[in-house]
């Protein structure tokens, strides 16, 4: 039986099949970035061997025979995988792995600042936003803390008295714009609180008309009220000292309502010893009055919009109460407008 079996054996023993007949599955690739200090690409070894051993179908020669691979393969435990010189897949500059910020020990650290684009309504933007700093700076120093030590100095009454006096001569003003603005009703009601506030009332130093049996209130009214209640644009958005947040259209406005009693009566209107102190009182009383909403500006992120934003909205909402539009819930006291 032996020598049988010897006799129908082939004469080259069928070697084991090569590495290049197998089937083989990769288990994983594993790529890391190499954009990191420390980063390697590399392949499992199984995917190492195939890469290695694999045989391309056009590069096979027809006459050589296959090379006898003994089977199993060896592999070194220890060798170490294979590192690429560069990464698998693409690099991306800007993605999450990307080191866009330097480290700021290197004293290479990159910081870009910008102020948004001016909107529409402050083209101005950047003088306006200077012109606020700047005046922010002489209201800490100066102006708030005069106005606030007028308050604490001078009796209520006496300051109360002052600024009826000063409100009462510009009723006149509200008076002709509100037949301006053709609102003969409220135009009879101002006209009627500056009679009873000169005569009763002591030159208006005590407002008597807001008081029973009259119960007239206070109304503010202007030019520039006018002039929005007919559609006039407000215009560029500006802040200028002496006069704080204003457009182009209440700038004007604010002009014509001081020109009246200066060209309509005169003296002492147009003179100095009037308009210096009546300015001045004017503003102190109004400083201290929003006292609080300018702390409350100031607290905000950008105080310098807030004040823009504030100042547009509570002019756009008297603008819509004059034309019968139910005006827009303001948050606080509202900014000081030109008259």
């Amino acid at each position: 039986m032996l020598a049988l079996a010897l006799t129908h054996a082939p004469a080259t023993p069928t070697p084991p099949p090569t590495i290049a007949d197998q089937a083989f599955e990769i288990d994983a690739v594993q790529v890391q970035d190499l954009r990191a200090p420390a980063s390697t690409a590399s392949l499992s070894a199984q995917a190492q061997l195939f890469g290695a051993l694999a045989i391309a179908p056009g590069e096979a020669e027809p006459s050589a025979p296959p090379a006898q691979v003994p089977w199993p393969v060896p592999l070194e435990p220890s060798a170490p995988p294979q590192t690429l010189d560069e990464p698998l897949l693409p690099a991306d500059p800007a993605g999450p792995d990307a080191d866009l910020a330097a480290d700021p020990a290197d004293g290479n650290e990159i910081v870009v600042t910008a102020r948004p684009r001016a909107p529409k309504i402050d083209p101005l933007q950047e003088l306006n936003a200077d012109s606020f700093e700047v005046i922010q700076d002489v209201d800490d120093a100066v102006v708030g803390p005069v106005a606030l030590a007028y308050e604490d100095t001078v009796p209520s009454p006496v300051r109360s008295g002052i600024s009826n006096f000063l409100s009462n001569l510009g009723e006149p003003i509200v008076f002709l714009n509100y037949l301006l603005q053709l609102k003969p009703g409220k135009a009879m009601e101002t006209l009627g609180r500056f009679t009873i506030n000169s005569t009763i009332g002591i030159g208006g130093l005590v407002d008597v008309a807001k008081k029973p049996p009259f119960n007239l209130p206070k109304r503010n009214n202007g030019f520039a009220n006018t002039l929005g209640y007919y559609g006039v644009e407000p215009g560029p958005f500006l802040f200028l000292p002496l006069i704080g947040p204003t457009t182009v259209r209440d700038l004007f406005g604010r002009v014509v309502d001081l020109s009246v009693l200066p060209v309509a009566v005169g003296k002492p209107f147009n003179e100095l010893v009037y308009t210096l102190p009546a300015g001045i009182i004017t503003s102190l009383d109004t400083r201290a009055e929003q006292d609080e909403q300018f702390r409350k500006l100031r607290e905000s992120d950008d105080p310098y919009t807030a004040t823009r934003e504030l100042y547009l909205k509570q002019r756009q909402a008297e603008i819509d109460a004059l034309r019968g539009k139910k005006p827009e819930q303001q948050e606080g006291a509202a900014a000081q407008s030109p008259r």
